[in-house]
């Protein structure tokens, strides 16, 4: 007797250095999904609880989260223990075919961002908090996509865990290791951030983003607050050169 398909569609599918139970902890506790969901804003404890208790249900047995349904589709979380870790899978029930290479879509390349940020609090970070910076808008007039204005020559430019340097505007000579890269984003473990991670999305031209644009998200990790300031100051400013708000 065959086994019955899965006409569920993968959304994030990847491989934690971490036990299992150390994956569900950071799934469940709202203080813990803090150091890897989002970026610092008034409204992340909200957003937390809002999409993660009010609108979950956990099967702790199965090791399952399965979201409510929002715009005629639903989400689930499943993990899994393998030889390498945890295993962890977002699953879509209902919704249309996902276009990885032709269409970015917010909430789906928003769960490949965090997962990768869990994977990097579990494996590099675990016990510490973090520090963010995210810029996100559309390119002004004659500037191109974030990852080309950074010079990073496109996320495809990048192997995943392979050592780079890359001389980042604005004036960063960064080095540390390719994090992962898919075909809107590139992730890279910077040293200068403390082992922090730069995210880079080129968003593509869109009725909101008429010249393209995209987003940039930094995370960092002991970083003293003139450290912190400092970056967080050098960042907006090449940003607000480059891109605006995108019209909603």
């Amino acid at each position: 007797m065959s086994e019955k398909s899965d006409a569920r569609q993968v959304v994030v599918d990847i491989t934690i250095a971490a036990p299992i139970e150390a994956v569900w902890e950071a799934l469940r506790d709202p203080k813990l999904i803090k150091t890897w969901f989002g970026w610092d804003a008034p409204s992340l404890a909200d957003e937390i609880k809002f999409i993660f208790i009010d609108h979950a249900t956990p099967d702790e047995a199965r090791r399952v989260v399965q979201f409510g349904e929002w715009e005629g589709s639903s989400d689930a979380i499943e993990l899994t223990q393998t030889g390498g870790g945890t295993r962890l899978r977002l699953m879509r029930s209902g919704g249309a075919p996902l276009d990885w290479d032709g269409v970015y879509e917010d909430i789906r390349e928003g769960w490949v961002n965090f997962f990768q940020q869990l994977r990097l609090a579990l494996e590099l970070h675990e016990g510490e908090g973090r520090r963010t910076i995210y810029l996100s808008g559309a390119a002004k007039p004659g500037v191109g996509e974030p990852s080309a204005e950074l010079g990073l020559d496109g996320p495809i430019a990048y192997k995943a865990g392979r050592p780079y340097t890359a001389s980042l505007a604005p004036g960063l000579n960064a080095r540390g290791l390719v994090w992962y890269t898919t075909h809107y984003q590139t992730g890279l473990v910077v040293e200068q951030f403390g082992n922090g991670l730069i995210v880079v999305s080129d968003m593509g031209v869109s009725p909101k983003r008429p010249n393209g644009g995209g987003s940039v998200l930094i995370t960092t990790y002991g970083l003293s607050d003139s450290e912190f300031a400092t970056l967080e100051t050098q960042w907006k400013g090449w940003w607000d050169e480059r891109y605006g708000k995108a019209e909603e």
